[in-house]
């Protein structure tokens, strides 16, 4: 069965750094476009980045909310099956429960979520 796994949140101060991970399993990886998106307190959940298949290598194959341009970088290594989110420079507004999000089949699959807490 499709399963995604995330780990990487915490604690982190303003201005810091934090790198989330997604294990994939029960699927071809490759062959499918995954995402991150988010949910804060009270708040809708949001996309917060995509990319595409291994097929797709063009410049075209990121995606980014507004709010997370040029702080965030989504990539993926096909080989562990794995996706990443690197957000740098965070900001108390990032913090959420952040959730790694694939469409396989047809059907969407989350995973558990990971906190992600910015504070000093």
């Amino acid at each position: 069965q499709v399963q995604l796994v995330e780990s990487g949140g915490g604690l982190v101060q303003p201005g810091g750094s934090l790198r989330l991970s997604c294990t994939a399993s029960g699927f071809a990886f490759r062959n499918y476009a995954m995402s991150w998106y988010r949910q804060a307190p009270e708040k809708e959940r949001e996309l917060v980045a995509s990319i595409a298949s291994a097929f797709i290598t063009s410049a075209t194959s990121t995606h980014y909310a507004d709010s997370v341009k040029g702080r965030f970088t989504i990539s993926r290594d096909n080989a562990k099956n794995t996706v990443y989110l690197q957000m740098n420079s965070l900001k108390s507004e990032d913090t959420a429960v952040y959730y790694c999000n694939g469409v396989i089949a047809g059907y969407n699959y989350w995973g558990q979520g990971t906190q992600v807490t910015v504070s000093s």
